[in-house]
């Protein structure tokens, strides 16, 4: 008989090293006693009575401020054409006023465009100085200039390149529409066959003949549709524009001054109208590029601000162009630019400057050995002015005292350079014999221009004012007759 005795329990040291028991955490400080209902749900309710009117407060403000910026930014969008014009300064209405315009063709099939100009001294003048400008620049800047020239009797003319100033920036070209581009093509034709001949043409047909004739779709006629385009002004466009503006005004032989970019644009006809050129001066220029930045220009909502408010501006062209913006010259180049597609052409002209211009293989070509060649460049980047006058044997190198956009400041000091340099030259053969023949070119161009406008013409230094002219193109388009700037 088996017997069973209890044996009490003993700590076993193995069992209790194995499986320690945990040993509760005791808290450094008492627990928070649980809430009562009473004290969280205030809180809760708090919570959801101030979200709505978050959620308002930021959906009233993002949608009030995408309203103000749309409103801002189309007060800055371009003005129609009349309403830009009547809206000009003052001192752009007295340039406007003391100009004619000459009506060009840049390009084969495509309307004559006007070109605006402005001329001071005697049209019988030893030299016929015709100043072209640059980039985003425009006879404005040089108003004081021309002058200058005119009080010494040269007969000084500045234009505004076509897309600029107060020349036409835009034309309606005419183009045809072949029909059957793209996928949709066919639905596009079908579309205009029943505007043309109604929606139940082809049920008709069905039930006449059975079938709907397609065949005489096959060929369509050629459709023609008329678009406003911006002038996007090349070297090919500047040529046919300096060689019509030298014969309509009889400048031959011409000292050009070219401004900045126009020099890239006019090399070409330099070297293939070499007879038209006596000489050339050279302003600020810079073979690859512009002065302006242009680049401004291209970025949506930038290009609206910087042409929308003239301390932006002013601030761009301070750092590239001009030297003091304080007055009123600066707000008249953004007034031109902005009005009239200005923008838009000022842009395609900048697409269209040859960076990889090379002023050595110019300068050492055929069609330039013996042109006298002068260089004018600003003192504060007399290193550009040396490189250019360096690759031009023939050159030489003046310094003025302003920057790369010529101002009232040191207007006069351009002009005395100018003159000094002309008046050295020899004269031109055949003056005497051609006076009469360019005169009378002269006068019946401008007759035409003005459309009957009296010639009656007053003023000082060098016939300052030209009252009372009429524009042809601008005073009609703008139905503002003659009494705008009286």
């Amino acid at each position: 008989m088996a017997i069973i005795t209890e044996e009490p329990d003993s700590p076993n040291p193995q069992l209790h090293k194995s499986k320690p028991k945990p040993k509760p955490n005791k808290p450094t400080s008492p627990p928070p006693p649980p809430q009562t209902p009473s004290t969280s749900a205030p809180t809760k309710s708090a919570a959801t009575t101030a979200n709505p009117f978050q959620f308002w407060f930021y959906f009233t403000f993002i949608v009030s401020s995408i309203t103000i910026s749309f409103i801002l930014l189309s007060s800055l969008s371009e003005q129609d054409p009349r309403t830009w014009f009547l809206n000009l300064p003052p001192t752009l209405r007295h340039h406007y006023a003391a100009g004619r315009t000459i009506k060009v063709q840049t390009a084969p099939n495509h309307p004559q465009v006007e070109v605006f100009s402005i001329q001071q001294g005697p049209t019988n003048s030893d030299s016929h100085v015709l100043i072209v400008h640059g980039l985003g620049c425009s006879s404005f800047a040089f108003k004081n200039v021309v002058k200058t020239l005119g009080r010494k009797n040269v007969h000084a003319i500045a234009i505004d390149l076509p897309g600029s100033g107060f020349s036409d920036k835009s034309t309606v070209v005419v183009e045809e529409n072949l029909g059957n581009n793209g996928p949709f093509g066919g639905l596009f034709d079908v579309y205009d066959e029943i505007k043309e001949k109604g929606l139940f043409w082809g049920f008709d047909q069905l039930v006449e003949q059975g079938f709907v004739d397609f065949e005489e779709n096959k060929v369509r006629p050629t459709k023609t549709k008329e678009v406003v385009k911006a002038i996007e002004l090349g070297s090919e466009e500047m040529g046919k524009v300096l060689t019509q503006v030298v014969d309509s005004m009889g400048l031959a032989p011409v000292d050009l001054v070219l401004h900045d970019s126009a020099f890239s644009l006019s090399a070409n006809w330099i070297l293939e109208n070499r007879a038209l050129v006596r000489s050339v001066v050279l302003l600020d220029t810079d073979p690859s590029g512009a002065a302006f930045l242009i680049r401004v220009l291209q970025i949506p909502v930038v290009r609206e601000i910087v042409l929308g408010f003239r301390f932006a501006f002013d601030r761009v062209v301070a750092s590239c162009c001009m030297e003091s913006v304080s007055g009123y010259e600066a707000d008249a180049h953004r007034v031109l630019l902005k009005g009239r597609d200005g923008r838009r052409a000022v842009v395609g002209m900048g697409k269209n400057l040859n960076s990889s211009f090379d002023l050595s293989e110019w300068g050492g070509s055929d069609g330039v050995k013996g042109l006298p060649v002068h260089v004018i460049w600003s003192d504060k980047w007399s290193d550009e002015g040396r490189r250019i006058t360096d690759a031009l044997p023939q050159a030489t190198l003046v310094a003025h005292s302003g920057v790369r956009w010529t101002q009232e400041l040191n207007a006069e000091e351009v002009g005395e350079s100018i003159y000094e340099f002309v008046s050295s030259l020899p004269k031109p053969a055949k003056q005497a014999v051609e006076e009469p023949i360019v005169h009378e070119h002269v006068e019946m161009k401008f007759d035409e221009a003005t459309s009957g406008a009296h010639n009656h013409h007053h003023g000082h230094e060098g016939h300052d004012h030209h009252d009372g002219h009429a524009h042809a193109g601008y005073m009609d388009a703008y139905g503002l007759g003659h009494g705008w700037a009286q």
